[in-house]
């Protein structure tokens, strides 16, 4: 993807990025702070880089379920927690379409073939986010992700991203 497509989304995503900042530090009240929420993440050939996300929990004890503020639900839902991942880019840790990132926990468990999903830099959307995003279980999902490796084209990544508008909702 080209880099002035990146920093253009950057730019024009800038009034999102405001009011949910704003937003989740209203959420998170009080003390709102930190707004972003920090994971290492595998990138490209499984080295370590740090996931950048809106925060949508408040502190403290109790399930992910029960920490989940409501705007952090409606962030999730339409993955707009996920716009500071737009630095990620920038940074060139992460690219618009690809694999998405899952826990580091995960390496261990990958089969040498599921390895070729961190042949490519990781995604803020791919292919599995098209086919069922959370709805799909992990092994389909890393399916996807290596279908996409073998296939992985400039239209296809334009592919991606237009499909990606109609799955915002949070499937």
């Amino acid at each position: 993807m080209p880099r002035a497509l990146e920093l253009a989304l950057v730019l024009l995503s800038s009034p999102l990025w405001l009011a949910a900042m704003g937003v989740v530090a209203l959420a998170l009240l009080p003390g709102g702070r930190p707004l972003l929420f920090r994971q290492r993440r595998p990138g490209l050939g499984g080295r370590p880089f740090t996931i950048l996300k809106f925060r949508t929990m408040r502190p403290g004890p109790g399930t992910d379920a029960e920490r989940v503020t409501r705007v952090g639900r409606v962030l999730r839902a339409t993955s707009l927690d996920e716009l500071p991942e737009l630095i990620n880019v920038l940074r060139g840790e992460m690219a618009l379409v690809g694999p998405r990132p899952l826990l580091m926990a995960y390496l261990a468990e990958y089969t040498p073939e599921e390895r070729h999903r961190h042949d490519v830099r990781p995604g803020i959307t791919g292919w599995a986010q098209v086919h069922g995003r959370n709805a799909i279980p992990r092994a389909e999902k890393i399916r996807y992700d290596l279908e996409y490796v073998a296939r992985r084209s400039t239209a296809l990544d334009f592919k991606i991203l237009f499909l990606t508008l109609f799955h915002l909702k949070g499937n």
